[in-house]
């Protein structure tokens, strides 16, 4: 995806278009503070779709593998990305009924006609991404694995007894 990608979301949906492709990861500038490797790309997959209440609807699939900073141990780790996302556009002048805002499935958006589709998923993979990454397991930095020490309970015990 050199070029951005522009679509209309009520077009899209009503086509029933689909997208697909790779978007280098250097080109996902607002992640860039993120990661600790701006190489690479991410596979993507939009598909667009009529919703049963006539709205548009596009399905976001984007997959790959970003190098994260891990905030224990401060060590790049690889973080494994597979987002999903299921969007439906509104109109401006359309509300939304409680039931629709507590559904978490989905996310709502207004309709656009100029949507570019990097920016779309550039701001999806920021919202998936951890506030605070780290490893499953890690030491924290500057410790190492120490043999297991003497308690310091023990010092007290072999002091019992003297007396001065």
């Amino acid at each position: 995806m050199s070029r951005p990608v522009v679509i209309d979301t009520q077009e899209f949906g009503r086509e029933e278009g689909s997208l697909q492709g790779e978007v280098p990861v250097a080109t996902l500038t607002r992640l860039h503070d993120l990661l600790t490797d701006t190489g690479g790309s991410l596979s993507f997959h939009i598909d667009g779709r009529r919703a049963a209440g006539g709205r548009s609807q596009l399905r976001l699939a984007v997959d790959g593998v970003l190098s994260l900073l891990c905030q224990r141990c401060l060590e790049a780790y690889e973080y494994p990305l597979h987002l999903r996302s299921l969007l439906e556009f509104i109109g401006s002048d359309e509300d939304l009924t409680q039931e629709e805002l507590e559904d978490d499935a989905k996310d709502f958006l207004p309709h656009q006609k100029d949507l570019d589709v990097g920016v779309l998923i550039e701001d999806e993979i920021l919202l998936a991404l951890p506030t605070a990454p780290r490893h499953d397991e890690c030491a924290l930095p500057g410790s190492r694995a120490a043999p297991a020490t003497m308690s310091p309970f023990a010092v007290l015990t072999g002091l019992q007894g003297k007396v001065d």
